[in-house]
């Protein structure tokens, strides 16, 4: 099976919608504009970022790698020509998406979330160019937003590679409590995701139900954040910030706060 809720088709479909709003956006923006959800970085700077992720998984998805490629074997030299950037784009995603397809998802592989199989890069490479074609589109002026069944199953990827991304993300650790419970509520999906703070990290379950009147219930956890799938998918990867109108958040501020300083990829 797949890793994740979708097919293994509708990510690889999906990554090339994703791929194609990117350059799109950027060709808006123009690569000097600054990109507000990556401080310090201009568009540019998001496609080269995004030119060697490509050409890293898609290098690796392309041997069924084994173990870990370093990326600068894998991903070349970025051109510091601006005129030249677009190309290289272009080509790298061109060969990520052309590894992807033709490779099984079942293929046993080297990945760094759970499963060590080629369907978890399907599924990282859209989430990863979702969140990232998002920004592009907030540096071109525009309000963005995630279809709902990519961000639902971005969720839950997220969720899932986050107790396993101590290794480059150290704050990560400190995901743990005392049975505290966060709520993440999407009316419009009619689902809730319960994420629960143990002494030795987190778990978490999705429940879903009817839509009824304001949406999940959300009174069994000591905070809570409700709003359309898409917000809460771009509030997880840090897009969205506490106080943000599009979202409401409820219950105790301090486990608000504990979450995004501490999941933060």
């Amino acid at each position: 099976m797949t890793a994740g809720t979708l097919d293994h088709h509708r990510y690889c479909d999906a990554t090339e919608a994703q791929l194609a709003a990117i350059l799109d956006a950027a060709d808006a923006a123009g690569p000097d504009e600054p990109v507000p959800g990556c401080p310090g970085w201009t568009v540019g700077d998001l496609l080269r970022h995004l030119g060697y992720v490509h050409r890293w998984a898609g290098g690796m998805v392309e041997v069924a790698a084994q173990d870990v490629v370093p990326m600068r074997d894998l991903a070349g030299t970025a051109p510091k020509d601006p005129a030249e950037l677009r190309a290289w784009f272009v080509d790298g995603a061109a060969a990520l998406l052309a590894a992807l397809r033709a490779t099984d998802p079942e293929t046993v592989m080297w990945a760094w979330g759970a499963g060590g199989r080629a369907g978890f890069w399907a599924r990282r490479m859209l989430h990863e160019n979702a969140v990232h074609r998002c920004d592009a589109e907030v540096a071109a002026g525009r309000d963005p937003a995630v279809d709902a069944d990519i961000a639902a199953d971005g969720i839950e990827e997220l969720l899932g590679l986050l107790p396993r991304a101590s290794m480059f993300a150290p704050k990560t650790a400190n995901l743990r409590g005392k049975g505290e419970v966060l709520a993440l509520a999407a009316p419009d999906a009619g689902a809730r995701w319960l994420l629960r703070l143990q002494p030795d990290g987190f778990t978490w379950t999705r429940e879903d139900a009817a839509a009824a009147t304001g949406g999940p219930d959300v009174s069994d956890a000591q905070a809570a954040v409700r709003g359309n799938v898409s917000d809460l998918f771009l509030f997880l990867w840090g897009r969205r910030k506490l106080g943000d109108p599009r979202l409401e958040f409820s219950g105790d501020d301090a486990l608000l706060v504990h979450w995004v300083e501490n999941s933060a990829l």
